[in-house]
């Protein structure tokens, strides 16, 4: 067989901003559908303005209609396409334990596709969790296979910030996560504003206090 055709995967691309001084931590964000690893890089100082922290934005390895970077096919909601999504977690995973910071120093979080992937990290079973979790306009993706265990951020604080006329993931959803994770004894975090699909800026000093909190020594 072709050594090509057995080579592994390429590791993912990322673009990093370096912390002021010895990383007390990391927060790492993934974005959305359609978009690229620079898409949620100026969110790094401004949720980290200290810069206490390495800031990381990796970008989703596939690259589908109608262009931008993807973490999995669309197969509906909160129904990821199984085979892109099973492809693509564990290369994320392995991203994550490349870093230089252990996975209890770091604050995972993503708008849209990238809320969806900080959740099935940050869920499995078999991984390490977070400090903190910053889910934005996602949902907890179900997919055989998969399992999620919401019991294993139980203490963790978690963020789950949604828009109340989002068209493209409906607010249900984000409710459903954070009602799923408060019953779990996540340390939870709930915002909701009337915007649509997007990144409300009023979300962003209550974020930049939970990455505070979960980071500082």
């Amino acid at each position: 067989m072709d050594g090509l055709t057995d080579a592994p995967p390429a590791p993912l691309v990322a673009l990093l901003r370096e912390a002021a001084g010895e990383p007390e931590g990391a927060l790492v964000l993934l974005h959305g559908r359609g978009a690229d690893e620079s898409d949620l890089f100026p969110l790094l100082d401004l949720l980290d303005p200290g810069r206490r922290l390495l800031g990381v934005t990796p970008g989703g390895p596939l690259h589908l209609p109608p262009g931008g970077r993807h973490w999995y096919a669309l197969g509906g909601i909160p129904t990821p396409d199984p085979e892109t999504f099973l492809g693509t977690a564990p290369r994320l995973a392995a991203f994550l334990d490349a870093l230089p910071v252990p996975m209890e120093r770091v604050v995972l979080g993503g708008f849209s596709q990238g809320a969806v992937m900080s959740w099935a990290m940050s869920l499995r079973p078999d991984r390490p969790a977070p400090a903190a979790v910053i889910a934005m306009s996602g949902f907890l993706p179900r997919v055989d296979g998969y399992p999620l265990d919401p019991a294993r951020l139980a203490g963790v604080p978690v963020a789950v910030a949604h828009g109340s006329l989002d068209p493209v993931i409906p607010a249900r959803f984000g409710a459903e996560a954070a009602e799923t994770l408060a019953a779990a004894g996540a340390d939870l975090l709930r915002l909701e504003s009337p915007v649509p699909h997007m990144v409300d800026p009023a979300w962003l000093d209550p974020l930049r206090e939970v990455v505070e909190r979960a980071t500082t020594l």
